[in-house]
C-alpha cells in the first residue's frame, strides 16, 4: 500500500508538470493587488439568473490555471518574435474565431455579396474655428438594395494630418453633440422585448445627451480627431438584428447561422475597419492620418474595440474601457458577469460555440489575456471603475498583466514591471496602462485624459 501511495504521489507530481507544461498556474497571489476587494455591487440577483447568482466574493474564486500565450497547442515553447508573428499568433487568432468571435470570411477579400463606397456628405468650422466637423457614409450595397452607416468626425484645425480615435457610440451621432446639423439616424429600442426589436427616428432633444462620452473641445484641445458612428447602423443590438443589419446581405431568408459563424460583435469589429477603410479613402479632405488611428470603444463596444484591434492590425493603438466579460477581464475567475451570463442575456454577441462553455470556463483553450496580447506589440490600454464590480476590474487588472510575456517577446516594455493593482485614479504600466476610475461604468474625461497621454508617449 505505502508503494502504490508513492507511486500515484510521483504519478500526480508529473501530471502537473505536464500541465504546467500547457498552462501558466495562475494563483493570484503572484499579485499583490492594491486594492485587495471589490465592493458587492446595489444590483437586483433578481435580474440575472437566481439559480446561479453572480459571484463577489474573493474567497469563493475557483482555482484556475491560465494557458501560456506563448505556448503553441502542440506544446512548443514561442521564444522569438518571428514564431509568435508567423505561428502563435495566426494560431491564436483561429482559436478565437472557433471558439468565440466567429468566423467573418464573408466581410474578408473575395467577399462577393455586396459591394461597399463612401459618400462625402458636408463639413463645416465648429468650436469657434478650432476644428471642423465632417459627415460622410459608408454604403454598402446589393442593385439598388443599400445599407448605409453615417459617420460623424470633429478634427483640429491645424496644417498637418492628426492621430484620430474611432469608436462607435451608442444612441446615435446626434447625441454625441449638441450641433442641429448632425443627422439623425433611426434608433433601435431593446427595452420592449420583440425578438425583432423596434426603431423610430431619433429625437431633436436627445441631441447631445451623450456628449459627456464624448468630449470634442477637449479632443479638439489636445490635437485628436473623433470618428465615430452608431453601433446600431452597422447591426442592432439585439438576437435576430442581423435581418436589419450589413448580414442581411449575407442569408438568404431563413437560413441560419453556422455554430462557428460571426455574430454581432463580430460584425460591429468588422464595421471599425470600414470606418477606417473611409478614413483612408477621405484622408486628404478629413486630414487624419490613418496610420495613426486609436479604436476605442466602451463596455460591449470595448469588447468589440479589442476585436477589432486583434484582427486589424492597422490600428496603431487599441483600448478597452470597462469591458469586462468576454473583453478584458479573465473568464477563468467567473466573477459578476461570467461567460454564462454575456451568453445567456446576449445570445447575438459571439457565435454559438463559445455557449459551449458556459458550464465549463475552465477547458476554454484561451482566455482574455491572449485577446489582449492579440494586440501586441502595439499600445493598448484597459481601464476599469471602482463601482463597474460586474465587469470585474480585478479580472481586467489580471489579465492585462497576464499579456505582458508576449509584449516583452516583442521588444516592448510590457506592462512596465507593475506587479499590483493600482489604487483609484492612477495610470500605471508601459505600453500596456492600466487603470481603474473612481466611480461607476461609464467613459468620462479622466479617462480620456488618460488615452491622449498614452497616445501622445506612443503614436
Amino acid at each position: 500500500m505505502k508503494n502504490f501511495r508513492l507511486v500515484s504521489i510521483a504519478a500526480s507530481f508529473l501530471l502537473f508538470v505536464f500541465l504546467c507544461g500547457t498552462f501558466a498556474v495562475c494563483q493570484e497571489p503572484r499579485i499583490t493587488p492594491a486594492v485587495k476587494s471589490q465592493p458587492t455591487p446595489a444590483v437586483s440577483v433578481a435580474n440575472f439568473d437566481k439559480d446561479n447568482p453572480p459571484l463577489f466574493d474573493e474567497e469563493k474564486i475557483p482555482k484556475y490555471v491560465l494557458p501560456d500565450a506563448l505556448k503553441m497547442q502542440d506544446g512548443r515553447k514561442v521564444t522569438t518574435p518571428e514564431q509568435w508573428t508567423k505561428e502563435r499568433r495566426p494560431e491564436l487568432l483561429k482559436l478565437f474565431e472557433e471558439h468565440m468571435h466567429g468566423k467573418a470570411t464573408l466581410f474578408r477579400t473575395g467577399n462577393t455579396a455586396f459591394k461597399t463606397r463612401f459618400e462625402y456628405l458636408s463639413s463645416k468650422p465648429v468650436y469657434d474655428g478650432k476644428g471642423i466637423q465632417h459627415q460622410f457614409q459608408i454604403v454598402w450595397y446589393r442593385g439598388n438594395d443599400e445599407h448605409r452607416v453615417a459617420v460623424l468626425a470633429y478634427v483640429p484645425k491645424t496644417d498637418k494630418k492628426v492621430a484620430a480615435f474611432i469608436g462607435l457610440n451608442f444612441m446615435g451621432n446626434h447625441t454625441v453633440d449638441t450641433d442641429p446639423d448632425i443627422r439623425i439616424p433611426l434608433v433601435w429600442d431593446r427595452s420592449r422585448g420583440a425578438k425583432h426589436g423596434t426603431s423610430a427616428p431619433g429625437k431633436e432633444t436627445d441631441r447631445g445627451l451623450q456628449a459627456s462620452r464624448w468630449p470634442v473641445p477637449l479632443f479638439l484641445e489636445r490635437g485628436y480627431a473623433l470618428v465615430t458612428a452608431y453601433y446600431c447602423d452597422i447591426e442592432p443590438d439585439f438576437d435576430g438584428g442581423y435581418l436589419h443589419g450589413v448580414r442581411r446581405f449575407l442569408y438568404k431568408e431563413g437560413e441560419k447561422q453556422k455554430p462557428d459563424e460571426a455574430n454581432t460583435i463580430a460584425t460591429w469589429a468588422w464595421g471599425l475597419s470600414e470606418m477606417l477603410d473611409a478614413v483612408e479613402h477621405f484622408q486628404d479632405k478629413l486630414g487624419i492620418d490613418p496610420k495613426k488611428t486609436i479604436v476605442n470603444g466602451h463596455s460591449r463596444l470595448g469588447k468589440t474595440s479589442l476585436w477589432a484591434g486583434a484582427i486589424d492590425q492597422r490600428f496603431a493603438m487599441v483600448i478597452s474601457n470597462n469591458s469586462g466579460s468576454g473583453g478584458a477581464a479573465l473568464a477563468r475567475r467567473e466573477w459578476g458577469e461570467t461567460t454564462h451570463k454575456t451568453n445567456a442575456y446576449n445570445l447575438h454577441w459571439f457565435c454559438d460555440n463559445f455557449k459551449k462553455y458556459d458550464k465549463d470556463i475552465q477547458s476554454l483553450p484561451f482566455d482574455m489575456h491572449e485577446l489582449i496580447a492579440l494586440s501586441a506589440p502595439r499600445p493598448v490600454y484597459v481601464a476599469s471603475a471602482t463601482e463597474d464590480t460586474w465587469a470585474d476590474p480585478k479580472g481586467e487588472f489580471v489579465s492585462a498583466f497576464h499579456a505582458d510575456p508576449v509584449y516583452r517577446l516583442l521588444g516592448t516594455d510590457g506592462i512596465g514591471g507593475v506587479t499590483e493593482m493600482p489604487q483609484p485614479d492612477q495610470s500605471v504600466g508601459g505600453i500596456i496602462r492600466y487603470h481603474v476610475r473612481t466611480g461607476k461604468h461609464d467613459i468620462t474625461e479622466f479617462d480620456w485624459k488618460n488615452y491622449f497621454d498614452a497616445a501622445d508617449k506612443y503614436l
